[in-house]
């Protein structure tokens, strides 16, 4: 069982409390309700799905759609599941919300251009940053690692690799800072900020249409224009939800990830060796074991019965939504020993922080890429890194998609830049 103490009565879920620690909750549910008809702070209604196999059958079951226009919306609640300006047809061509055949054909188009290859070829560039960023902070003995490392790095990152001109990159950081501040909402500043970035993202792959380089837009438009057909509204979409998926859960990757390990100094120590020795295994068995242990995306994103499903033992009727709790499901004691220890050296994890499926990340191999780097350069180059406040009055950031720290302030030796390091 899980070593999680479990409320003895149903928990209140999507509280401030909830947010902090909704494991013990999770436990409850995967134990007595495991497939449960749930009320969300919206108002709308859905199946959370909290077992391991529960979870990985309705990730793959090709009855559960992505598409919101299968879901019948009650009055009042337009909107509200979690796709902003999920009615316009013009954000309905991303690989989030769309089946096949259409997904089919998406993804082989953006896999054509985000390669393996591609993003090894960034590991100098991710380096860059994050040396960069530390030596932002560095000479302080203090910082706020959420909003002066585990947010600027991503960002800059999936700029770069998008082909975003530097000049525009912090115009996209207060963009991105809007969003990631006040969640995915439809209204005020972070539907005005969703619009200039999208309208900049059309703006720029006209110019690029005309002068490709060797960035991820461009490779988008040179796959598009050698074969199947990528259109302008899909190809804006494709790049809006690779910079704002890309970056989100790479944030809270490095996020709470830092903080577990801070948390967890029998482990840190092990990792901080690890790397001093030059070693490479444990920080990428690590970084899948903080991927489960505390992931980036909480719940995996909407699906909707296109016909009756039974799932966990429950009757999902056609047009009902369906939330899988990748949270959960990575700390069932059915799937993994001891769930609620952080192990950072465990073998048999096949978590599922990234999905499962055909809609699994296609941006996982540039997040572990940025999560190994970011973790390993803090350990090297801040080796006495430690929590600068009570983990108790630490505030989270809890939604129905994304979970993170709002802040991480950590104090440590003051140290020179990365070249003296």
């Amino acid at each position: 069982m899980s070593d999680a103490p479990q409320p003895e009565a149903p928990p209140q879920l999507f509280s401030q409390a909830f947010a902090a620690d909704p494991y013990p909750a999770y436990a409850w549910l995967r134990t007595h309700a495991p497939v449960r008809w749930t009320r969300l702070p919206s108002g709308v209604e859905a199946w959370l799905v909290t077992r391991y196999a529960d979870a990985k059958q309705a990730l793959a079951d090709p009855r559960l759609s992505k598409n919101p226009a299968h879901h019948a919306e009650p009055a009042g609640a337009e909107g509200r599941t979690g796709i902003p300006g999920e009615r316009k047809a013009e954000l309905m061509t991303h690989l989030l919300n769309i089946d096949p055949p259409d997904h089919t054909r998406l993804r082989r188009l953006v896999s054509k251009a985000f390669t393996p290859r591609r993003v090894a070829a960034f590991t100098p560039r991710v380096q860059e940053l994050a040396d960069r960023l530390i030596d932002g902070f560095a000479g302080r003995g203090s910082a706020d690692l959420i909003h002066e490392f585990a947010f600027p790095l991503p960002i800059y990152a999936i700029c770069d690799m998008l082909g975003v001109p530097a000049e525009d990159q912090d115009d996209f950081r207060d963009w991105a800072g809007m969003m990631i501040r006040h969640g995915g909402g439809p209204r005020g500043g972070v539907a005005r900020s969703v619009k200039k970035m999208r309208g900049y993202l059309t703006e720029l792959i006209h110019r690029k249409r005309s002068d490709l380089g060797d960035d991820l837009i461009s490779g988008l438009i040179r796959a598009s224009d050698h074969g199947e057909h990528l259109t302008e509204n899909e190809a804006a979409a494709m790049c809006f939800v690779l910079l704002f998926a890309g970056f989100e859960t790479t944030v809270n990757l490095i996020g709470n990830g830092t903080y577990a390990l801070l948390t967890h100094p029998e482990q840190r120590r092990a990792l901080a060796g690890s790397l001093a020795r030059g070693e490479r295994a444990l920080l990428e068995t690590g970084v899948e074991e903080l991927l489960r242990f505390d992931g980036p995306v909480e719940l995996a994103t909407w699906r909707f019965a296109t016909r009756p499903v039974e799932l966990g033992g429950q009757r999902i009727a056609e047009g009902e939504p369906v939330l899988v709790v990748l949270a959960a499901a990575d700390r069932d004691p059915e799937r993994f020993a001891r769930p609620d220890a952080l192990d950072l050296s465990r073998r048999d994890n096949q978590h599922l922080g990234y999905g499962h499926g055909i809609h699994y990340c296609l941006g996982a191999p540039l997040a572990r890429l940025e999560g190994q780097t970011a973790l390993a350069t803090l350990l090297r180059r801040l080796p006495d890194l430690g929590l600068a406040a009570d983990p108790a009055d630490l505030r989270w950031r809890g939604g129905l998609i994304m979970r993170g720290l709002r802040e991480l302030p950590v104090a440590f030796t003051p140290a020179g830049p990365a070249h003296a390091s």
